[in-house]
């Protein structure tokens, strides 16, 4: 495909650890094939280069990912800090959204078809706090609710709803915002009322109110019942895990982690995957890198090249369902193999788009 004129788009690509590299291999063999100018501004995050340098690797990534504003990451080891939880509060990250999708070709108990969209507020909750012993006999953590972070994750995620429903069908889709306001009046309840106050700028979005533990129970009775899901730090955590175990997979999801600008625009995108640096695999060109180009996906959806996004994903989707995998989804394909199957597949996918849509 012919490379479309203009400047490229810089990217900050974080380099990682274990499978991280096959990663990013599967990533630029399939940028290269699009009709599109990227530049990959490169940051080594191994576990060796962030022992070594310490806080210089997150000023380094951070001073780019604010220069680019759109970042890709690969999976890393956890040494003594998490390196996504330093990047996403050094950026400001406050929204986290994870879809959910089934996957036909990957074996899955849940025979529910899933297509969720959650939106998880990223900062907060009791996460920010580990807590401290009183006495010997209890500890305490304390747990926090912001209103901005909240008005910023229900903005992205009415808007989520409503460009989902003008893409997908008659206009209509819902979004579902869970807590247990009941219980935690509060805490919760600020989140539900800041939720309620921002509905009001999107009248024509179905707004439903679930408490968290109904809609577990609810997502597995009928997961047809829900499209967008906007949830608290923690309990996002817990839905997202549980949305991939539903679908088969937990190393098939993909991210994007989202900061804002004074007037709640989108300032800085990073896109990653799910899954694990899988040491076991690392180097043996057996990395399954669903994940990592669904973030990609991801990616191009966000730059307004919804095209290229969606072609992409129709392309890996297809040569899962017919069973052209790598061996962890049952298939015989490596890991450049199956690139290759997924670019191979891109051009029909985009033919068939007929004229360029930036939704």
């Amino acid at each position: 495909m012919k490379k479309s004129e203009g400047l490229p788009i810089e990217i900050t690509e974080l380099l990682g650890d274990g499978i991280g590299p096959e990663l990013a291999e599967s990533v630029h063999a399939v940028a290269d094939a699009l009709p599109l100018e990227l530049n990959f501004r490169q940051v080594d995050w191994s576990l060796a280069n962030r022992q070594a340098r310490g806080d210089e690797v997150i000023d380094e990534a951070e001073a780019s990912m604010r220069q680019t504003r759109l970042a890709l990451k690969y999976p890393t080891v956890t040494d003594k800090v998490s390196p996504n939880a330093l990047i996403r509060r050094r950026c400001d990250f406050s929204v986290i959204y994870r879809p959910a999708i089934s996957i036909k070709g990957i074996h899955t108990n849940f025979k529910e078809d899933v297509n969720l969209h959650i939106v998880r507020i990223a900062t907060g909750g009791t996460y920010d706090d580990a807590g401290q012993l009183i006495g010997k006999d209890a500890a305490v953590s304390l747990r926090l609710v912001e209103r901005k972070p909240c008005e910023q994750a229900a903005r992205f995620a009415f808007a989520l709803a409503r460009s989902k429903g003008m893409t997908y069908g008659d206009g209509h889709y819902s979004m579902t915002s869970s807590s247990k306001h009941t219980i935690q009046r509060v805490t919760d309840g600020l989140f539900e009322s800041v939720v309620a106050k921002v509905h009001e700028q999107f009248r024509d979005v179905e707004h439903r109110v679930e408490l968290f533990d109904a809609l577990l129970a609810k997502i597995i009775l009928d997961p047809a019942s829900f499209e967008v899901v906007l949830v608290l730090n923690e309990y996002g955590d817990f839905l997202s895990d549980m949305a991939s175990g539903l679908v088969g997979s937990l190393g098939t999801g993909a991210s994007g982690n989202y900061s804002f600008d004074e007037n709640d625009e989108v300032d800085i995108a990073m896109f990653d995957p799910a899954g694990g640096t899988a040491p076991d695999i690392a180097g043996k060109n057996l990395a399954n890198p669903t994940a990592v180009l669904l973030a990609f996906g991801m990616l191009l959806d966000h730059i307004d090249r919804y095209d290229l996004g969606h072609a992409l994903r129709l392309s890996l989707l297809g040569c899962i369902e017919n069973g052209y995998s790598t061996r962890d989804l049952g298939g015989t394909l490596d890991t450049d193999e199956f690139t290759r199957a997924v670019i191979d597949g891109i051009p029909a996918h985009l033919a068939s788009q007929g004229t360029h849509d930036n939704r």
